[in-house]
């Protein structure tokens, strides 16, 4: 059985996140993309893929064939687009952020449910390779027990020109998503959650910096962005009961996705050997003995293979409810009210 899927929105992250790995499995179809100007150039690319390209979003929302629709538009559309969806009986997937607030997801996971469909974000920095390496270290406690962990998207990008944007448009709902989404998928609902967001390099803008820590019971995770970072930083740091694991270097899926490589390409995100892990133990005399942990493969296209489980094969969903709630109370928290601040989360 072939999953059918129409995407809304045909820009940088359909053509680079989610078409390179979808139409290279067997069991899915792309029948038809929609966006509100043609942009014919691009569609050509794909003519040999019998895919039919529309600016009428009744042509997907109106196609019985067509079971699932992937929304990959501008944020402030997200919410609007997944709701009309779902009205129409289709199953969704959302890009980041799911939506602004906690009410919207709340709408749109009710109206999901009362109408037996399925609808989750793309979280696709669940298969990043640096995280399924510390996936690792912490599932198999290779550090002993998790004290405290860091998790960086770092850079060095000193401009950052005048735009009109408002508070969902800065880093934190760009980038902080995705890492307090690893922290929730691992960790789940954490009972603390303090916050300092900043813009730094413009005042004028939204922000560019964010600190955020993640209090559980017995440890608490660091997720931060700063572009202004000029020399190299880890981008995951564990400290456990037994040592350390340090990891330099972000996931290479981009990078090559950038570069113009498939994920069926040779050597597709595949880390260098110098950008492994290390684990530095401490032994029972008290000195330190050091383990390279080979990075595992990443692969974005299996949130996809997820999907076509729980939709064809009733399997759970990869992103749950409860996990969908949670990184949107925290998101929607960290921007309203005062700055820096705690927030206290209920059972």
């Amino acid at each position: 059985m072939k999953l059918t899927i129409g995407f809304i929105g045909f820009g940088k992250s359909t053509n680079r996140y989610h078409l390179p790995y979808v139409l290279l499995r067997d069991n899915i179809n792309v029948k038809t993309i929609f966006n509100r100007s043609r942009k014919k150039d691009l569609e050509d690319l794909y003519s040999k893929k019998d895919i039919t390209f529309t600016a009428d979003l009744e042509d997907i929302l109106l196609d019985e064939e067509i079971q699932l629709v992937s929304i990959c538009t501008p944020h402030n559309t997200h919410f609007q687009y997944a709701k009309q969806c779902l009205e129409h009986n289709k199953h969704v997937l959302v890009e980041k952020p799911f939506a602004f607030t906690a009410d919207e997801a709340q709408e749109l996971l009710k109206l999901a449910k009362e109408k037996n469909l399925v609808v989750m974000p793309f979280q696709n920095r669940r298969f990043d390779s640096d995280f399924l390496a510390i996936k690792k270290v912490i599932k198999e406690k290779l550090a002993g027990d998790v004290i405290e962990i860091e998790s960086h998207f770092d850079y060095y990008r000193p401009d950052y020109p005048d735009f009109k944007g408002s508070v969902y448009e800065g880093a934190f709902y760009g980038l902080a998503v995705h890492l307090i989404d690893q922290a929730v998928s691992l960790f789940g609902k954490p009972s603390k959650v303090y916050y300092d967001i900043r813009a730094v390099r413009n005042r004028n803008n939204p922000d560019d910096y964010y600190h955020v820590e993640l209090f559980y019971d017995h440890f608490k995770m660091i997720v931060k962005t700063n572009h202004l970072v000029a020399a190299p930083y880890p981008k995951f740091i564990v400290h456990g009961t037994k040592g350390s694991f340090i990891k330099y270097g972000i996931d290479k899926q981009e990078e090559c996705l950038k570069a113009g490589m498939s994920p069926s390409d040779h050597g597709f995100g595949v880390d260098p050997e110098e950008k492994y892990g290390r684990l530095v133990l401490i032994d029972e005399k008290g000195k330190a003995q050091e383990e390279i942990i080979p990075t595992p493969l990443g692969d974005y296209g299996k949130v996809y293979d997820h999907l076509f489980d729980v939709i064809v094969k009733h399997a759970k969903k990869l992103v749950s409810d409860e996990e969908i709630l949670t990184v949107v109370q925290i998101l929607e928290a960290g921007v309203t009210g005062e700055n820096p601040k705690i927030l206290e989360l209920a059972d």
